[in-house]
């Protein structure tokens, strides 16, 4: 059930780069203008499933925040182009920053928070590694593990879009293949993507983002590893946990919570 709120949400496009068309949902506080915050959802999701749907964007929008989310592209209402040369290994990462410089956030611009759920958190600490600078950073249901063997990760789903026809109750792929019928997935578009974003973060890399960063989880949530041992490995990061597996934990208001206590502290 969508949560009710009057704050409404407007959708806007971004073009990126490579001419693709990326759908930016925006939502404002009551007063107007916010302190920006962009927001990434995870694999096969929306924005409006990760953050809108549960109330997370109202929580920090009420909090002051004028929040961007972007569905990623081959999800939601943004462009899935078929043709492969849309899909270079960084692209996810040259999507967010097409989508920071549009609206004009740091680089001289207004400061920004940034997060992001299990894909959109690698796609948001690779942007710090690759030269964003938001004030905080906040990496929701990851752990090292999901970033040290994405590869794997990705395997894993590219063999649940091969099976989508043949999984059943009790296979292994059956739930990411349910999930993948409920948010109407563009499969050919989804295993480009898949296939483009198999490389690791390596564990040096680490060091290079300076902001304080959040690493949130629920409790039962180990489909990417160990939180802890990812706050660990960061230079200034912390975690917090909220109830619940790594699909659950989506819906706990603590999600909306534990963000903005972070993002306003």
């Amino acid at each position: 059930m969508t949560e009710p709120s009057d704050l409404p949400v407007t959708l806007e496009n971004v073009t990126a780069r490579d001419g693709t068309k990326l759908a930016v949902h925006r939502m404002d506080p009551a007063g107007g203008e916010g302190k920006p915050l962009v927001l990434l959802h995870g694999l096969f999701s929306s924005a409006e499933v990760n953050w809108i749907k549960f109330g997370h964007a109202r929580q920090l929008a009420e909090a002051g925040f004028s929040l961007f989310m972007p569905d990623l592209r081959a999800h939601a209402h943004s462009e899935a182009p078929h043709d492969p040369a849309c899909y270079p290994p960084s692209v996810l990462v040259n999507d967010l920053e097409d989508v920071i410089a549009h609206y004009g956030l740091g680089e001289g611009g207004a400061p920004y928070d940034l997060a992001g759920f299990s894909l959109g958190s690698r796609t948001v600490l690779g942007g710090a590694i690759a030269g964003l600078t938001p004030r905080r950073l906040a990496l929701v249901g990851m752990g090292l593990e999901g970033l040290m063997e994405f590869r794997r990760r990705a395997g894993f789903f590219i063999d649940a879009i091969d099976n989508f026809d043949t999984a059943k109750r009790g296979d292994t792929h059956f739930f990411a293949v349910s999930f993948m019928k409920t948010q109407k997935i563009d499969r050919v578009a989804a295993r480009l993507l898949l296939s483009s974003t198999g490389l690791a973060i390596d564990r040096a890399q680490l060091s290079v983002p300076q902001m304080p960063i959040l690493v949130l989880c629920g409790t039962e949530d180990k489909d990417n590893g160990s939180p802890e041992a990812l706050a660990e490995a960061l230079p200034d990061a912390r975690t917090a946990f909220i109830p619940g597996t790594h699909m659950s934990s989506v819906t706990e208001k603590a999600l909306g919570r534990e963000l903005v206590k972070f993002f306003t502290g």
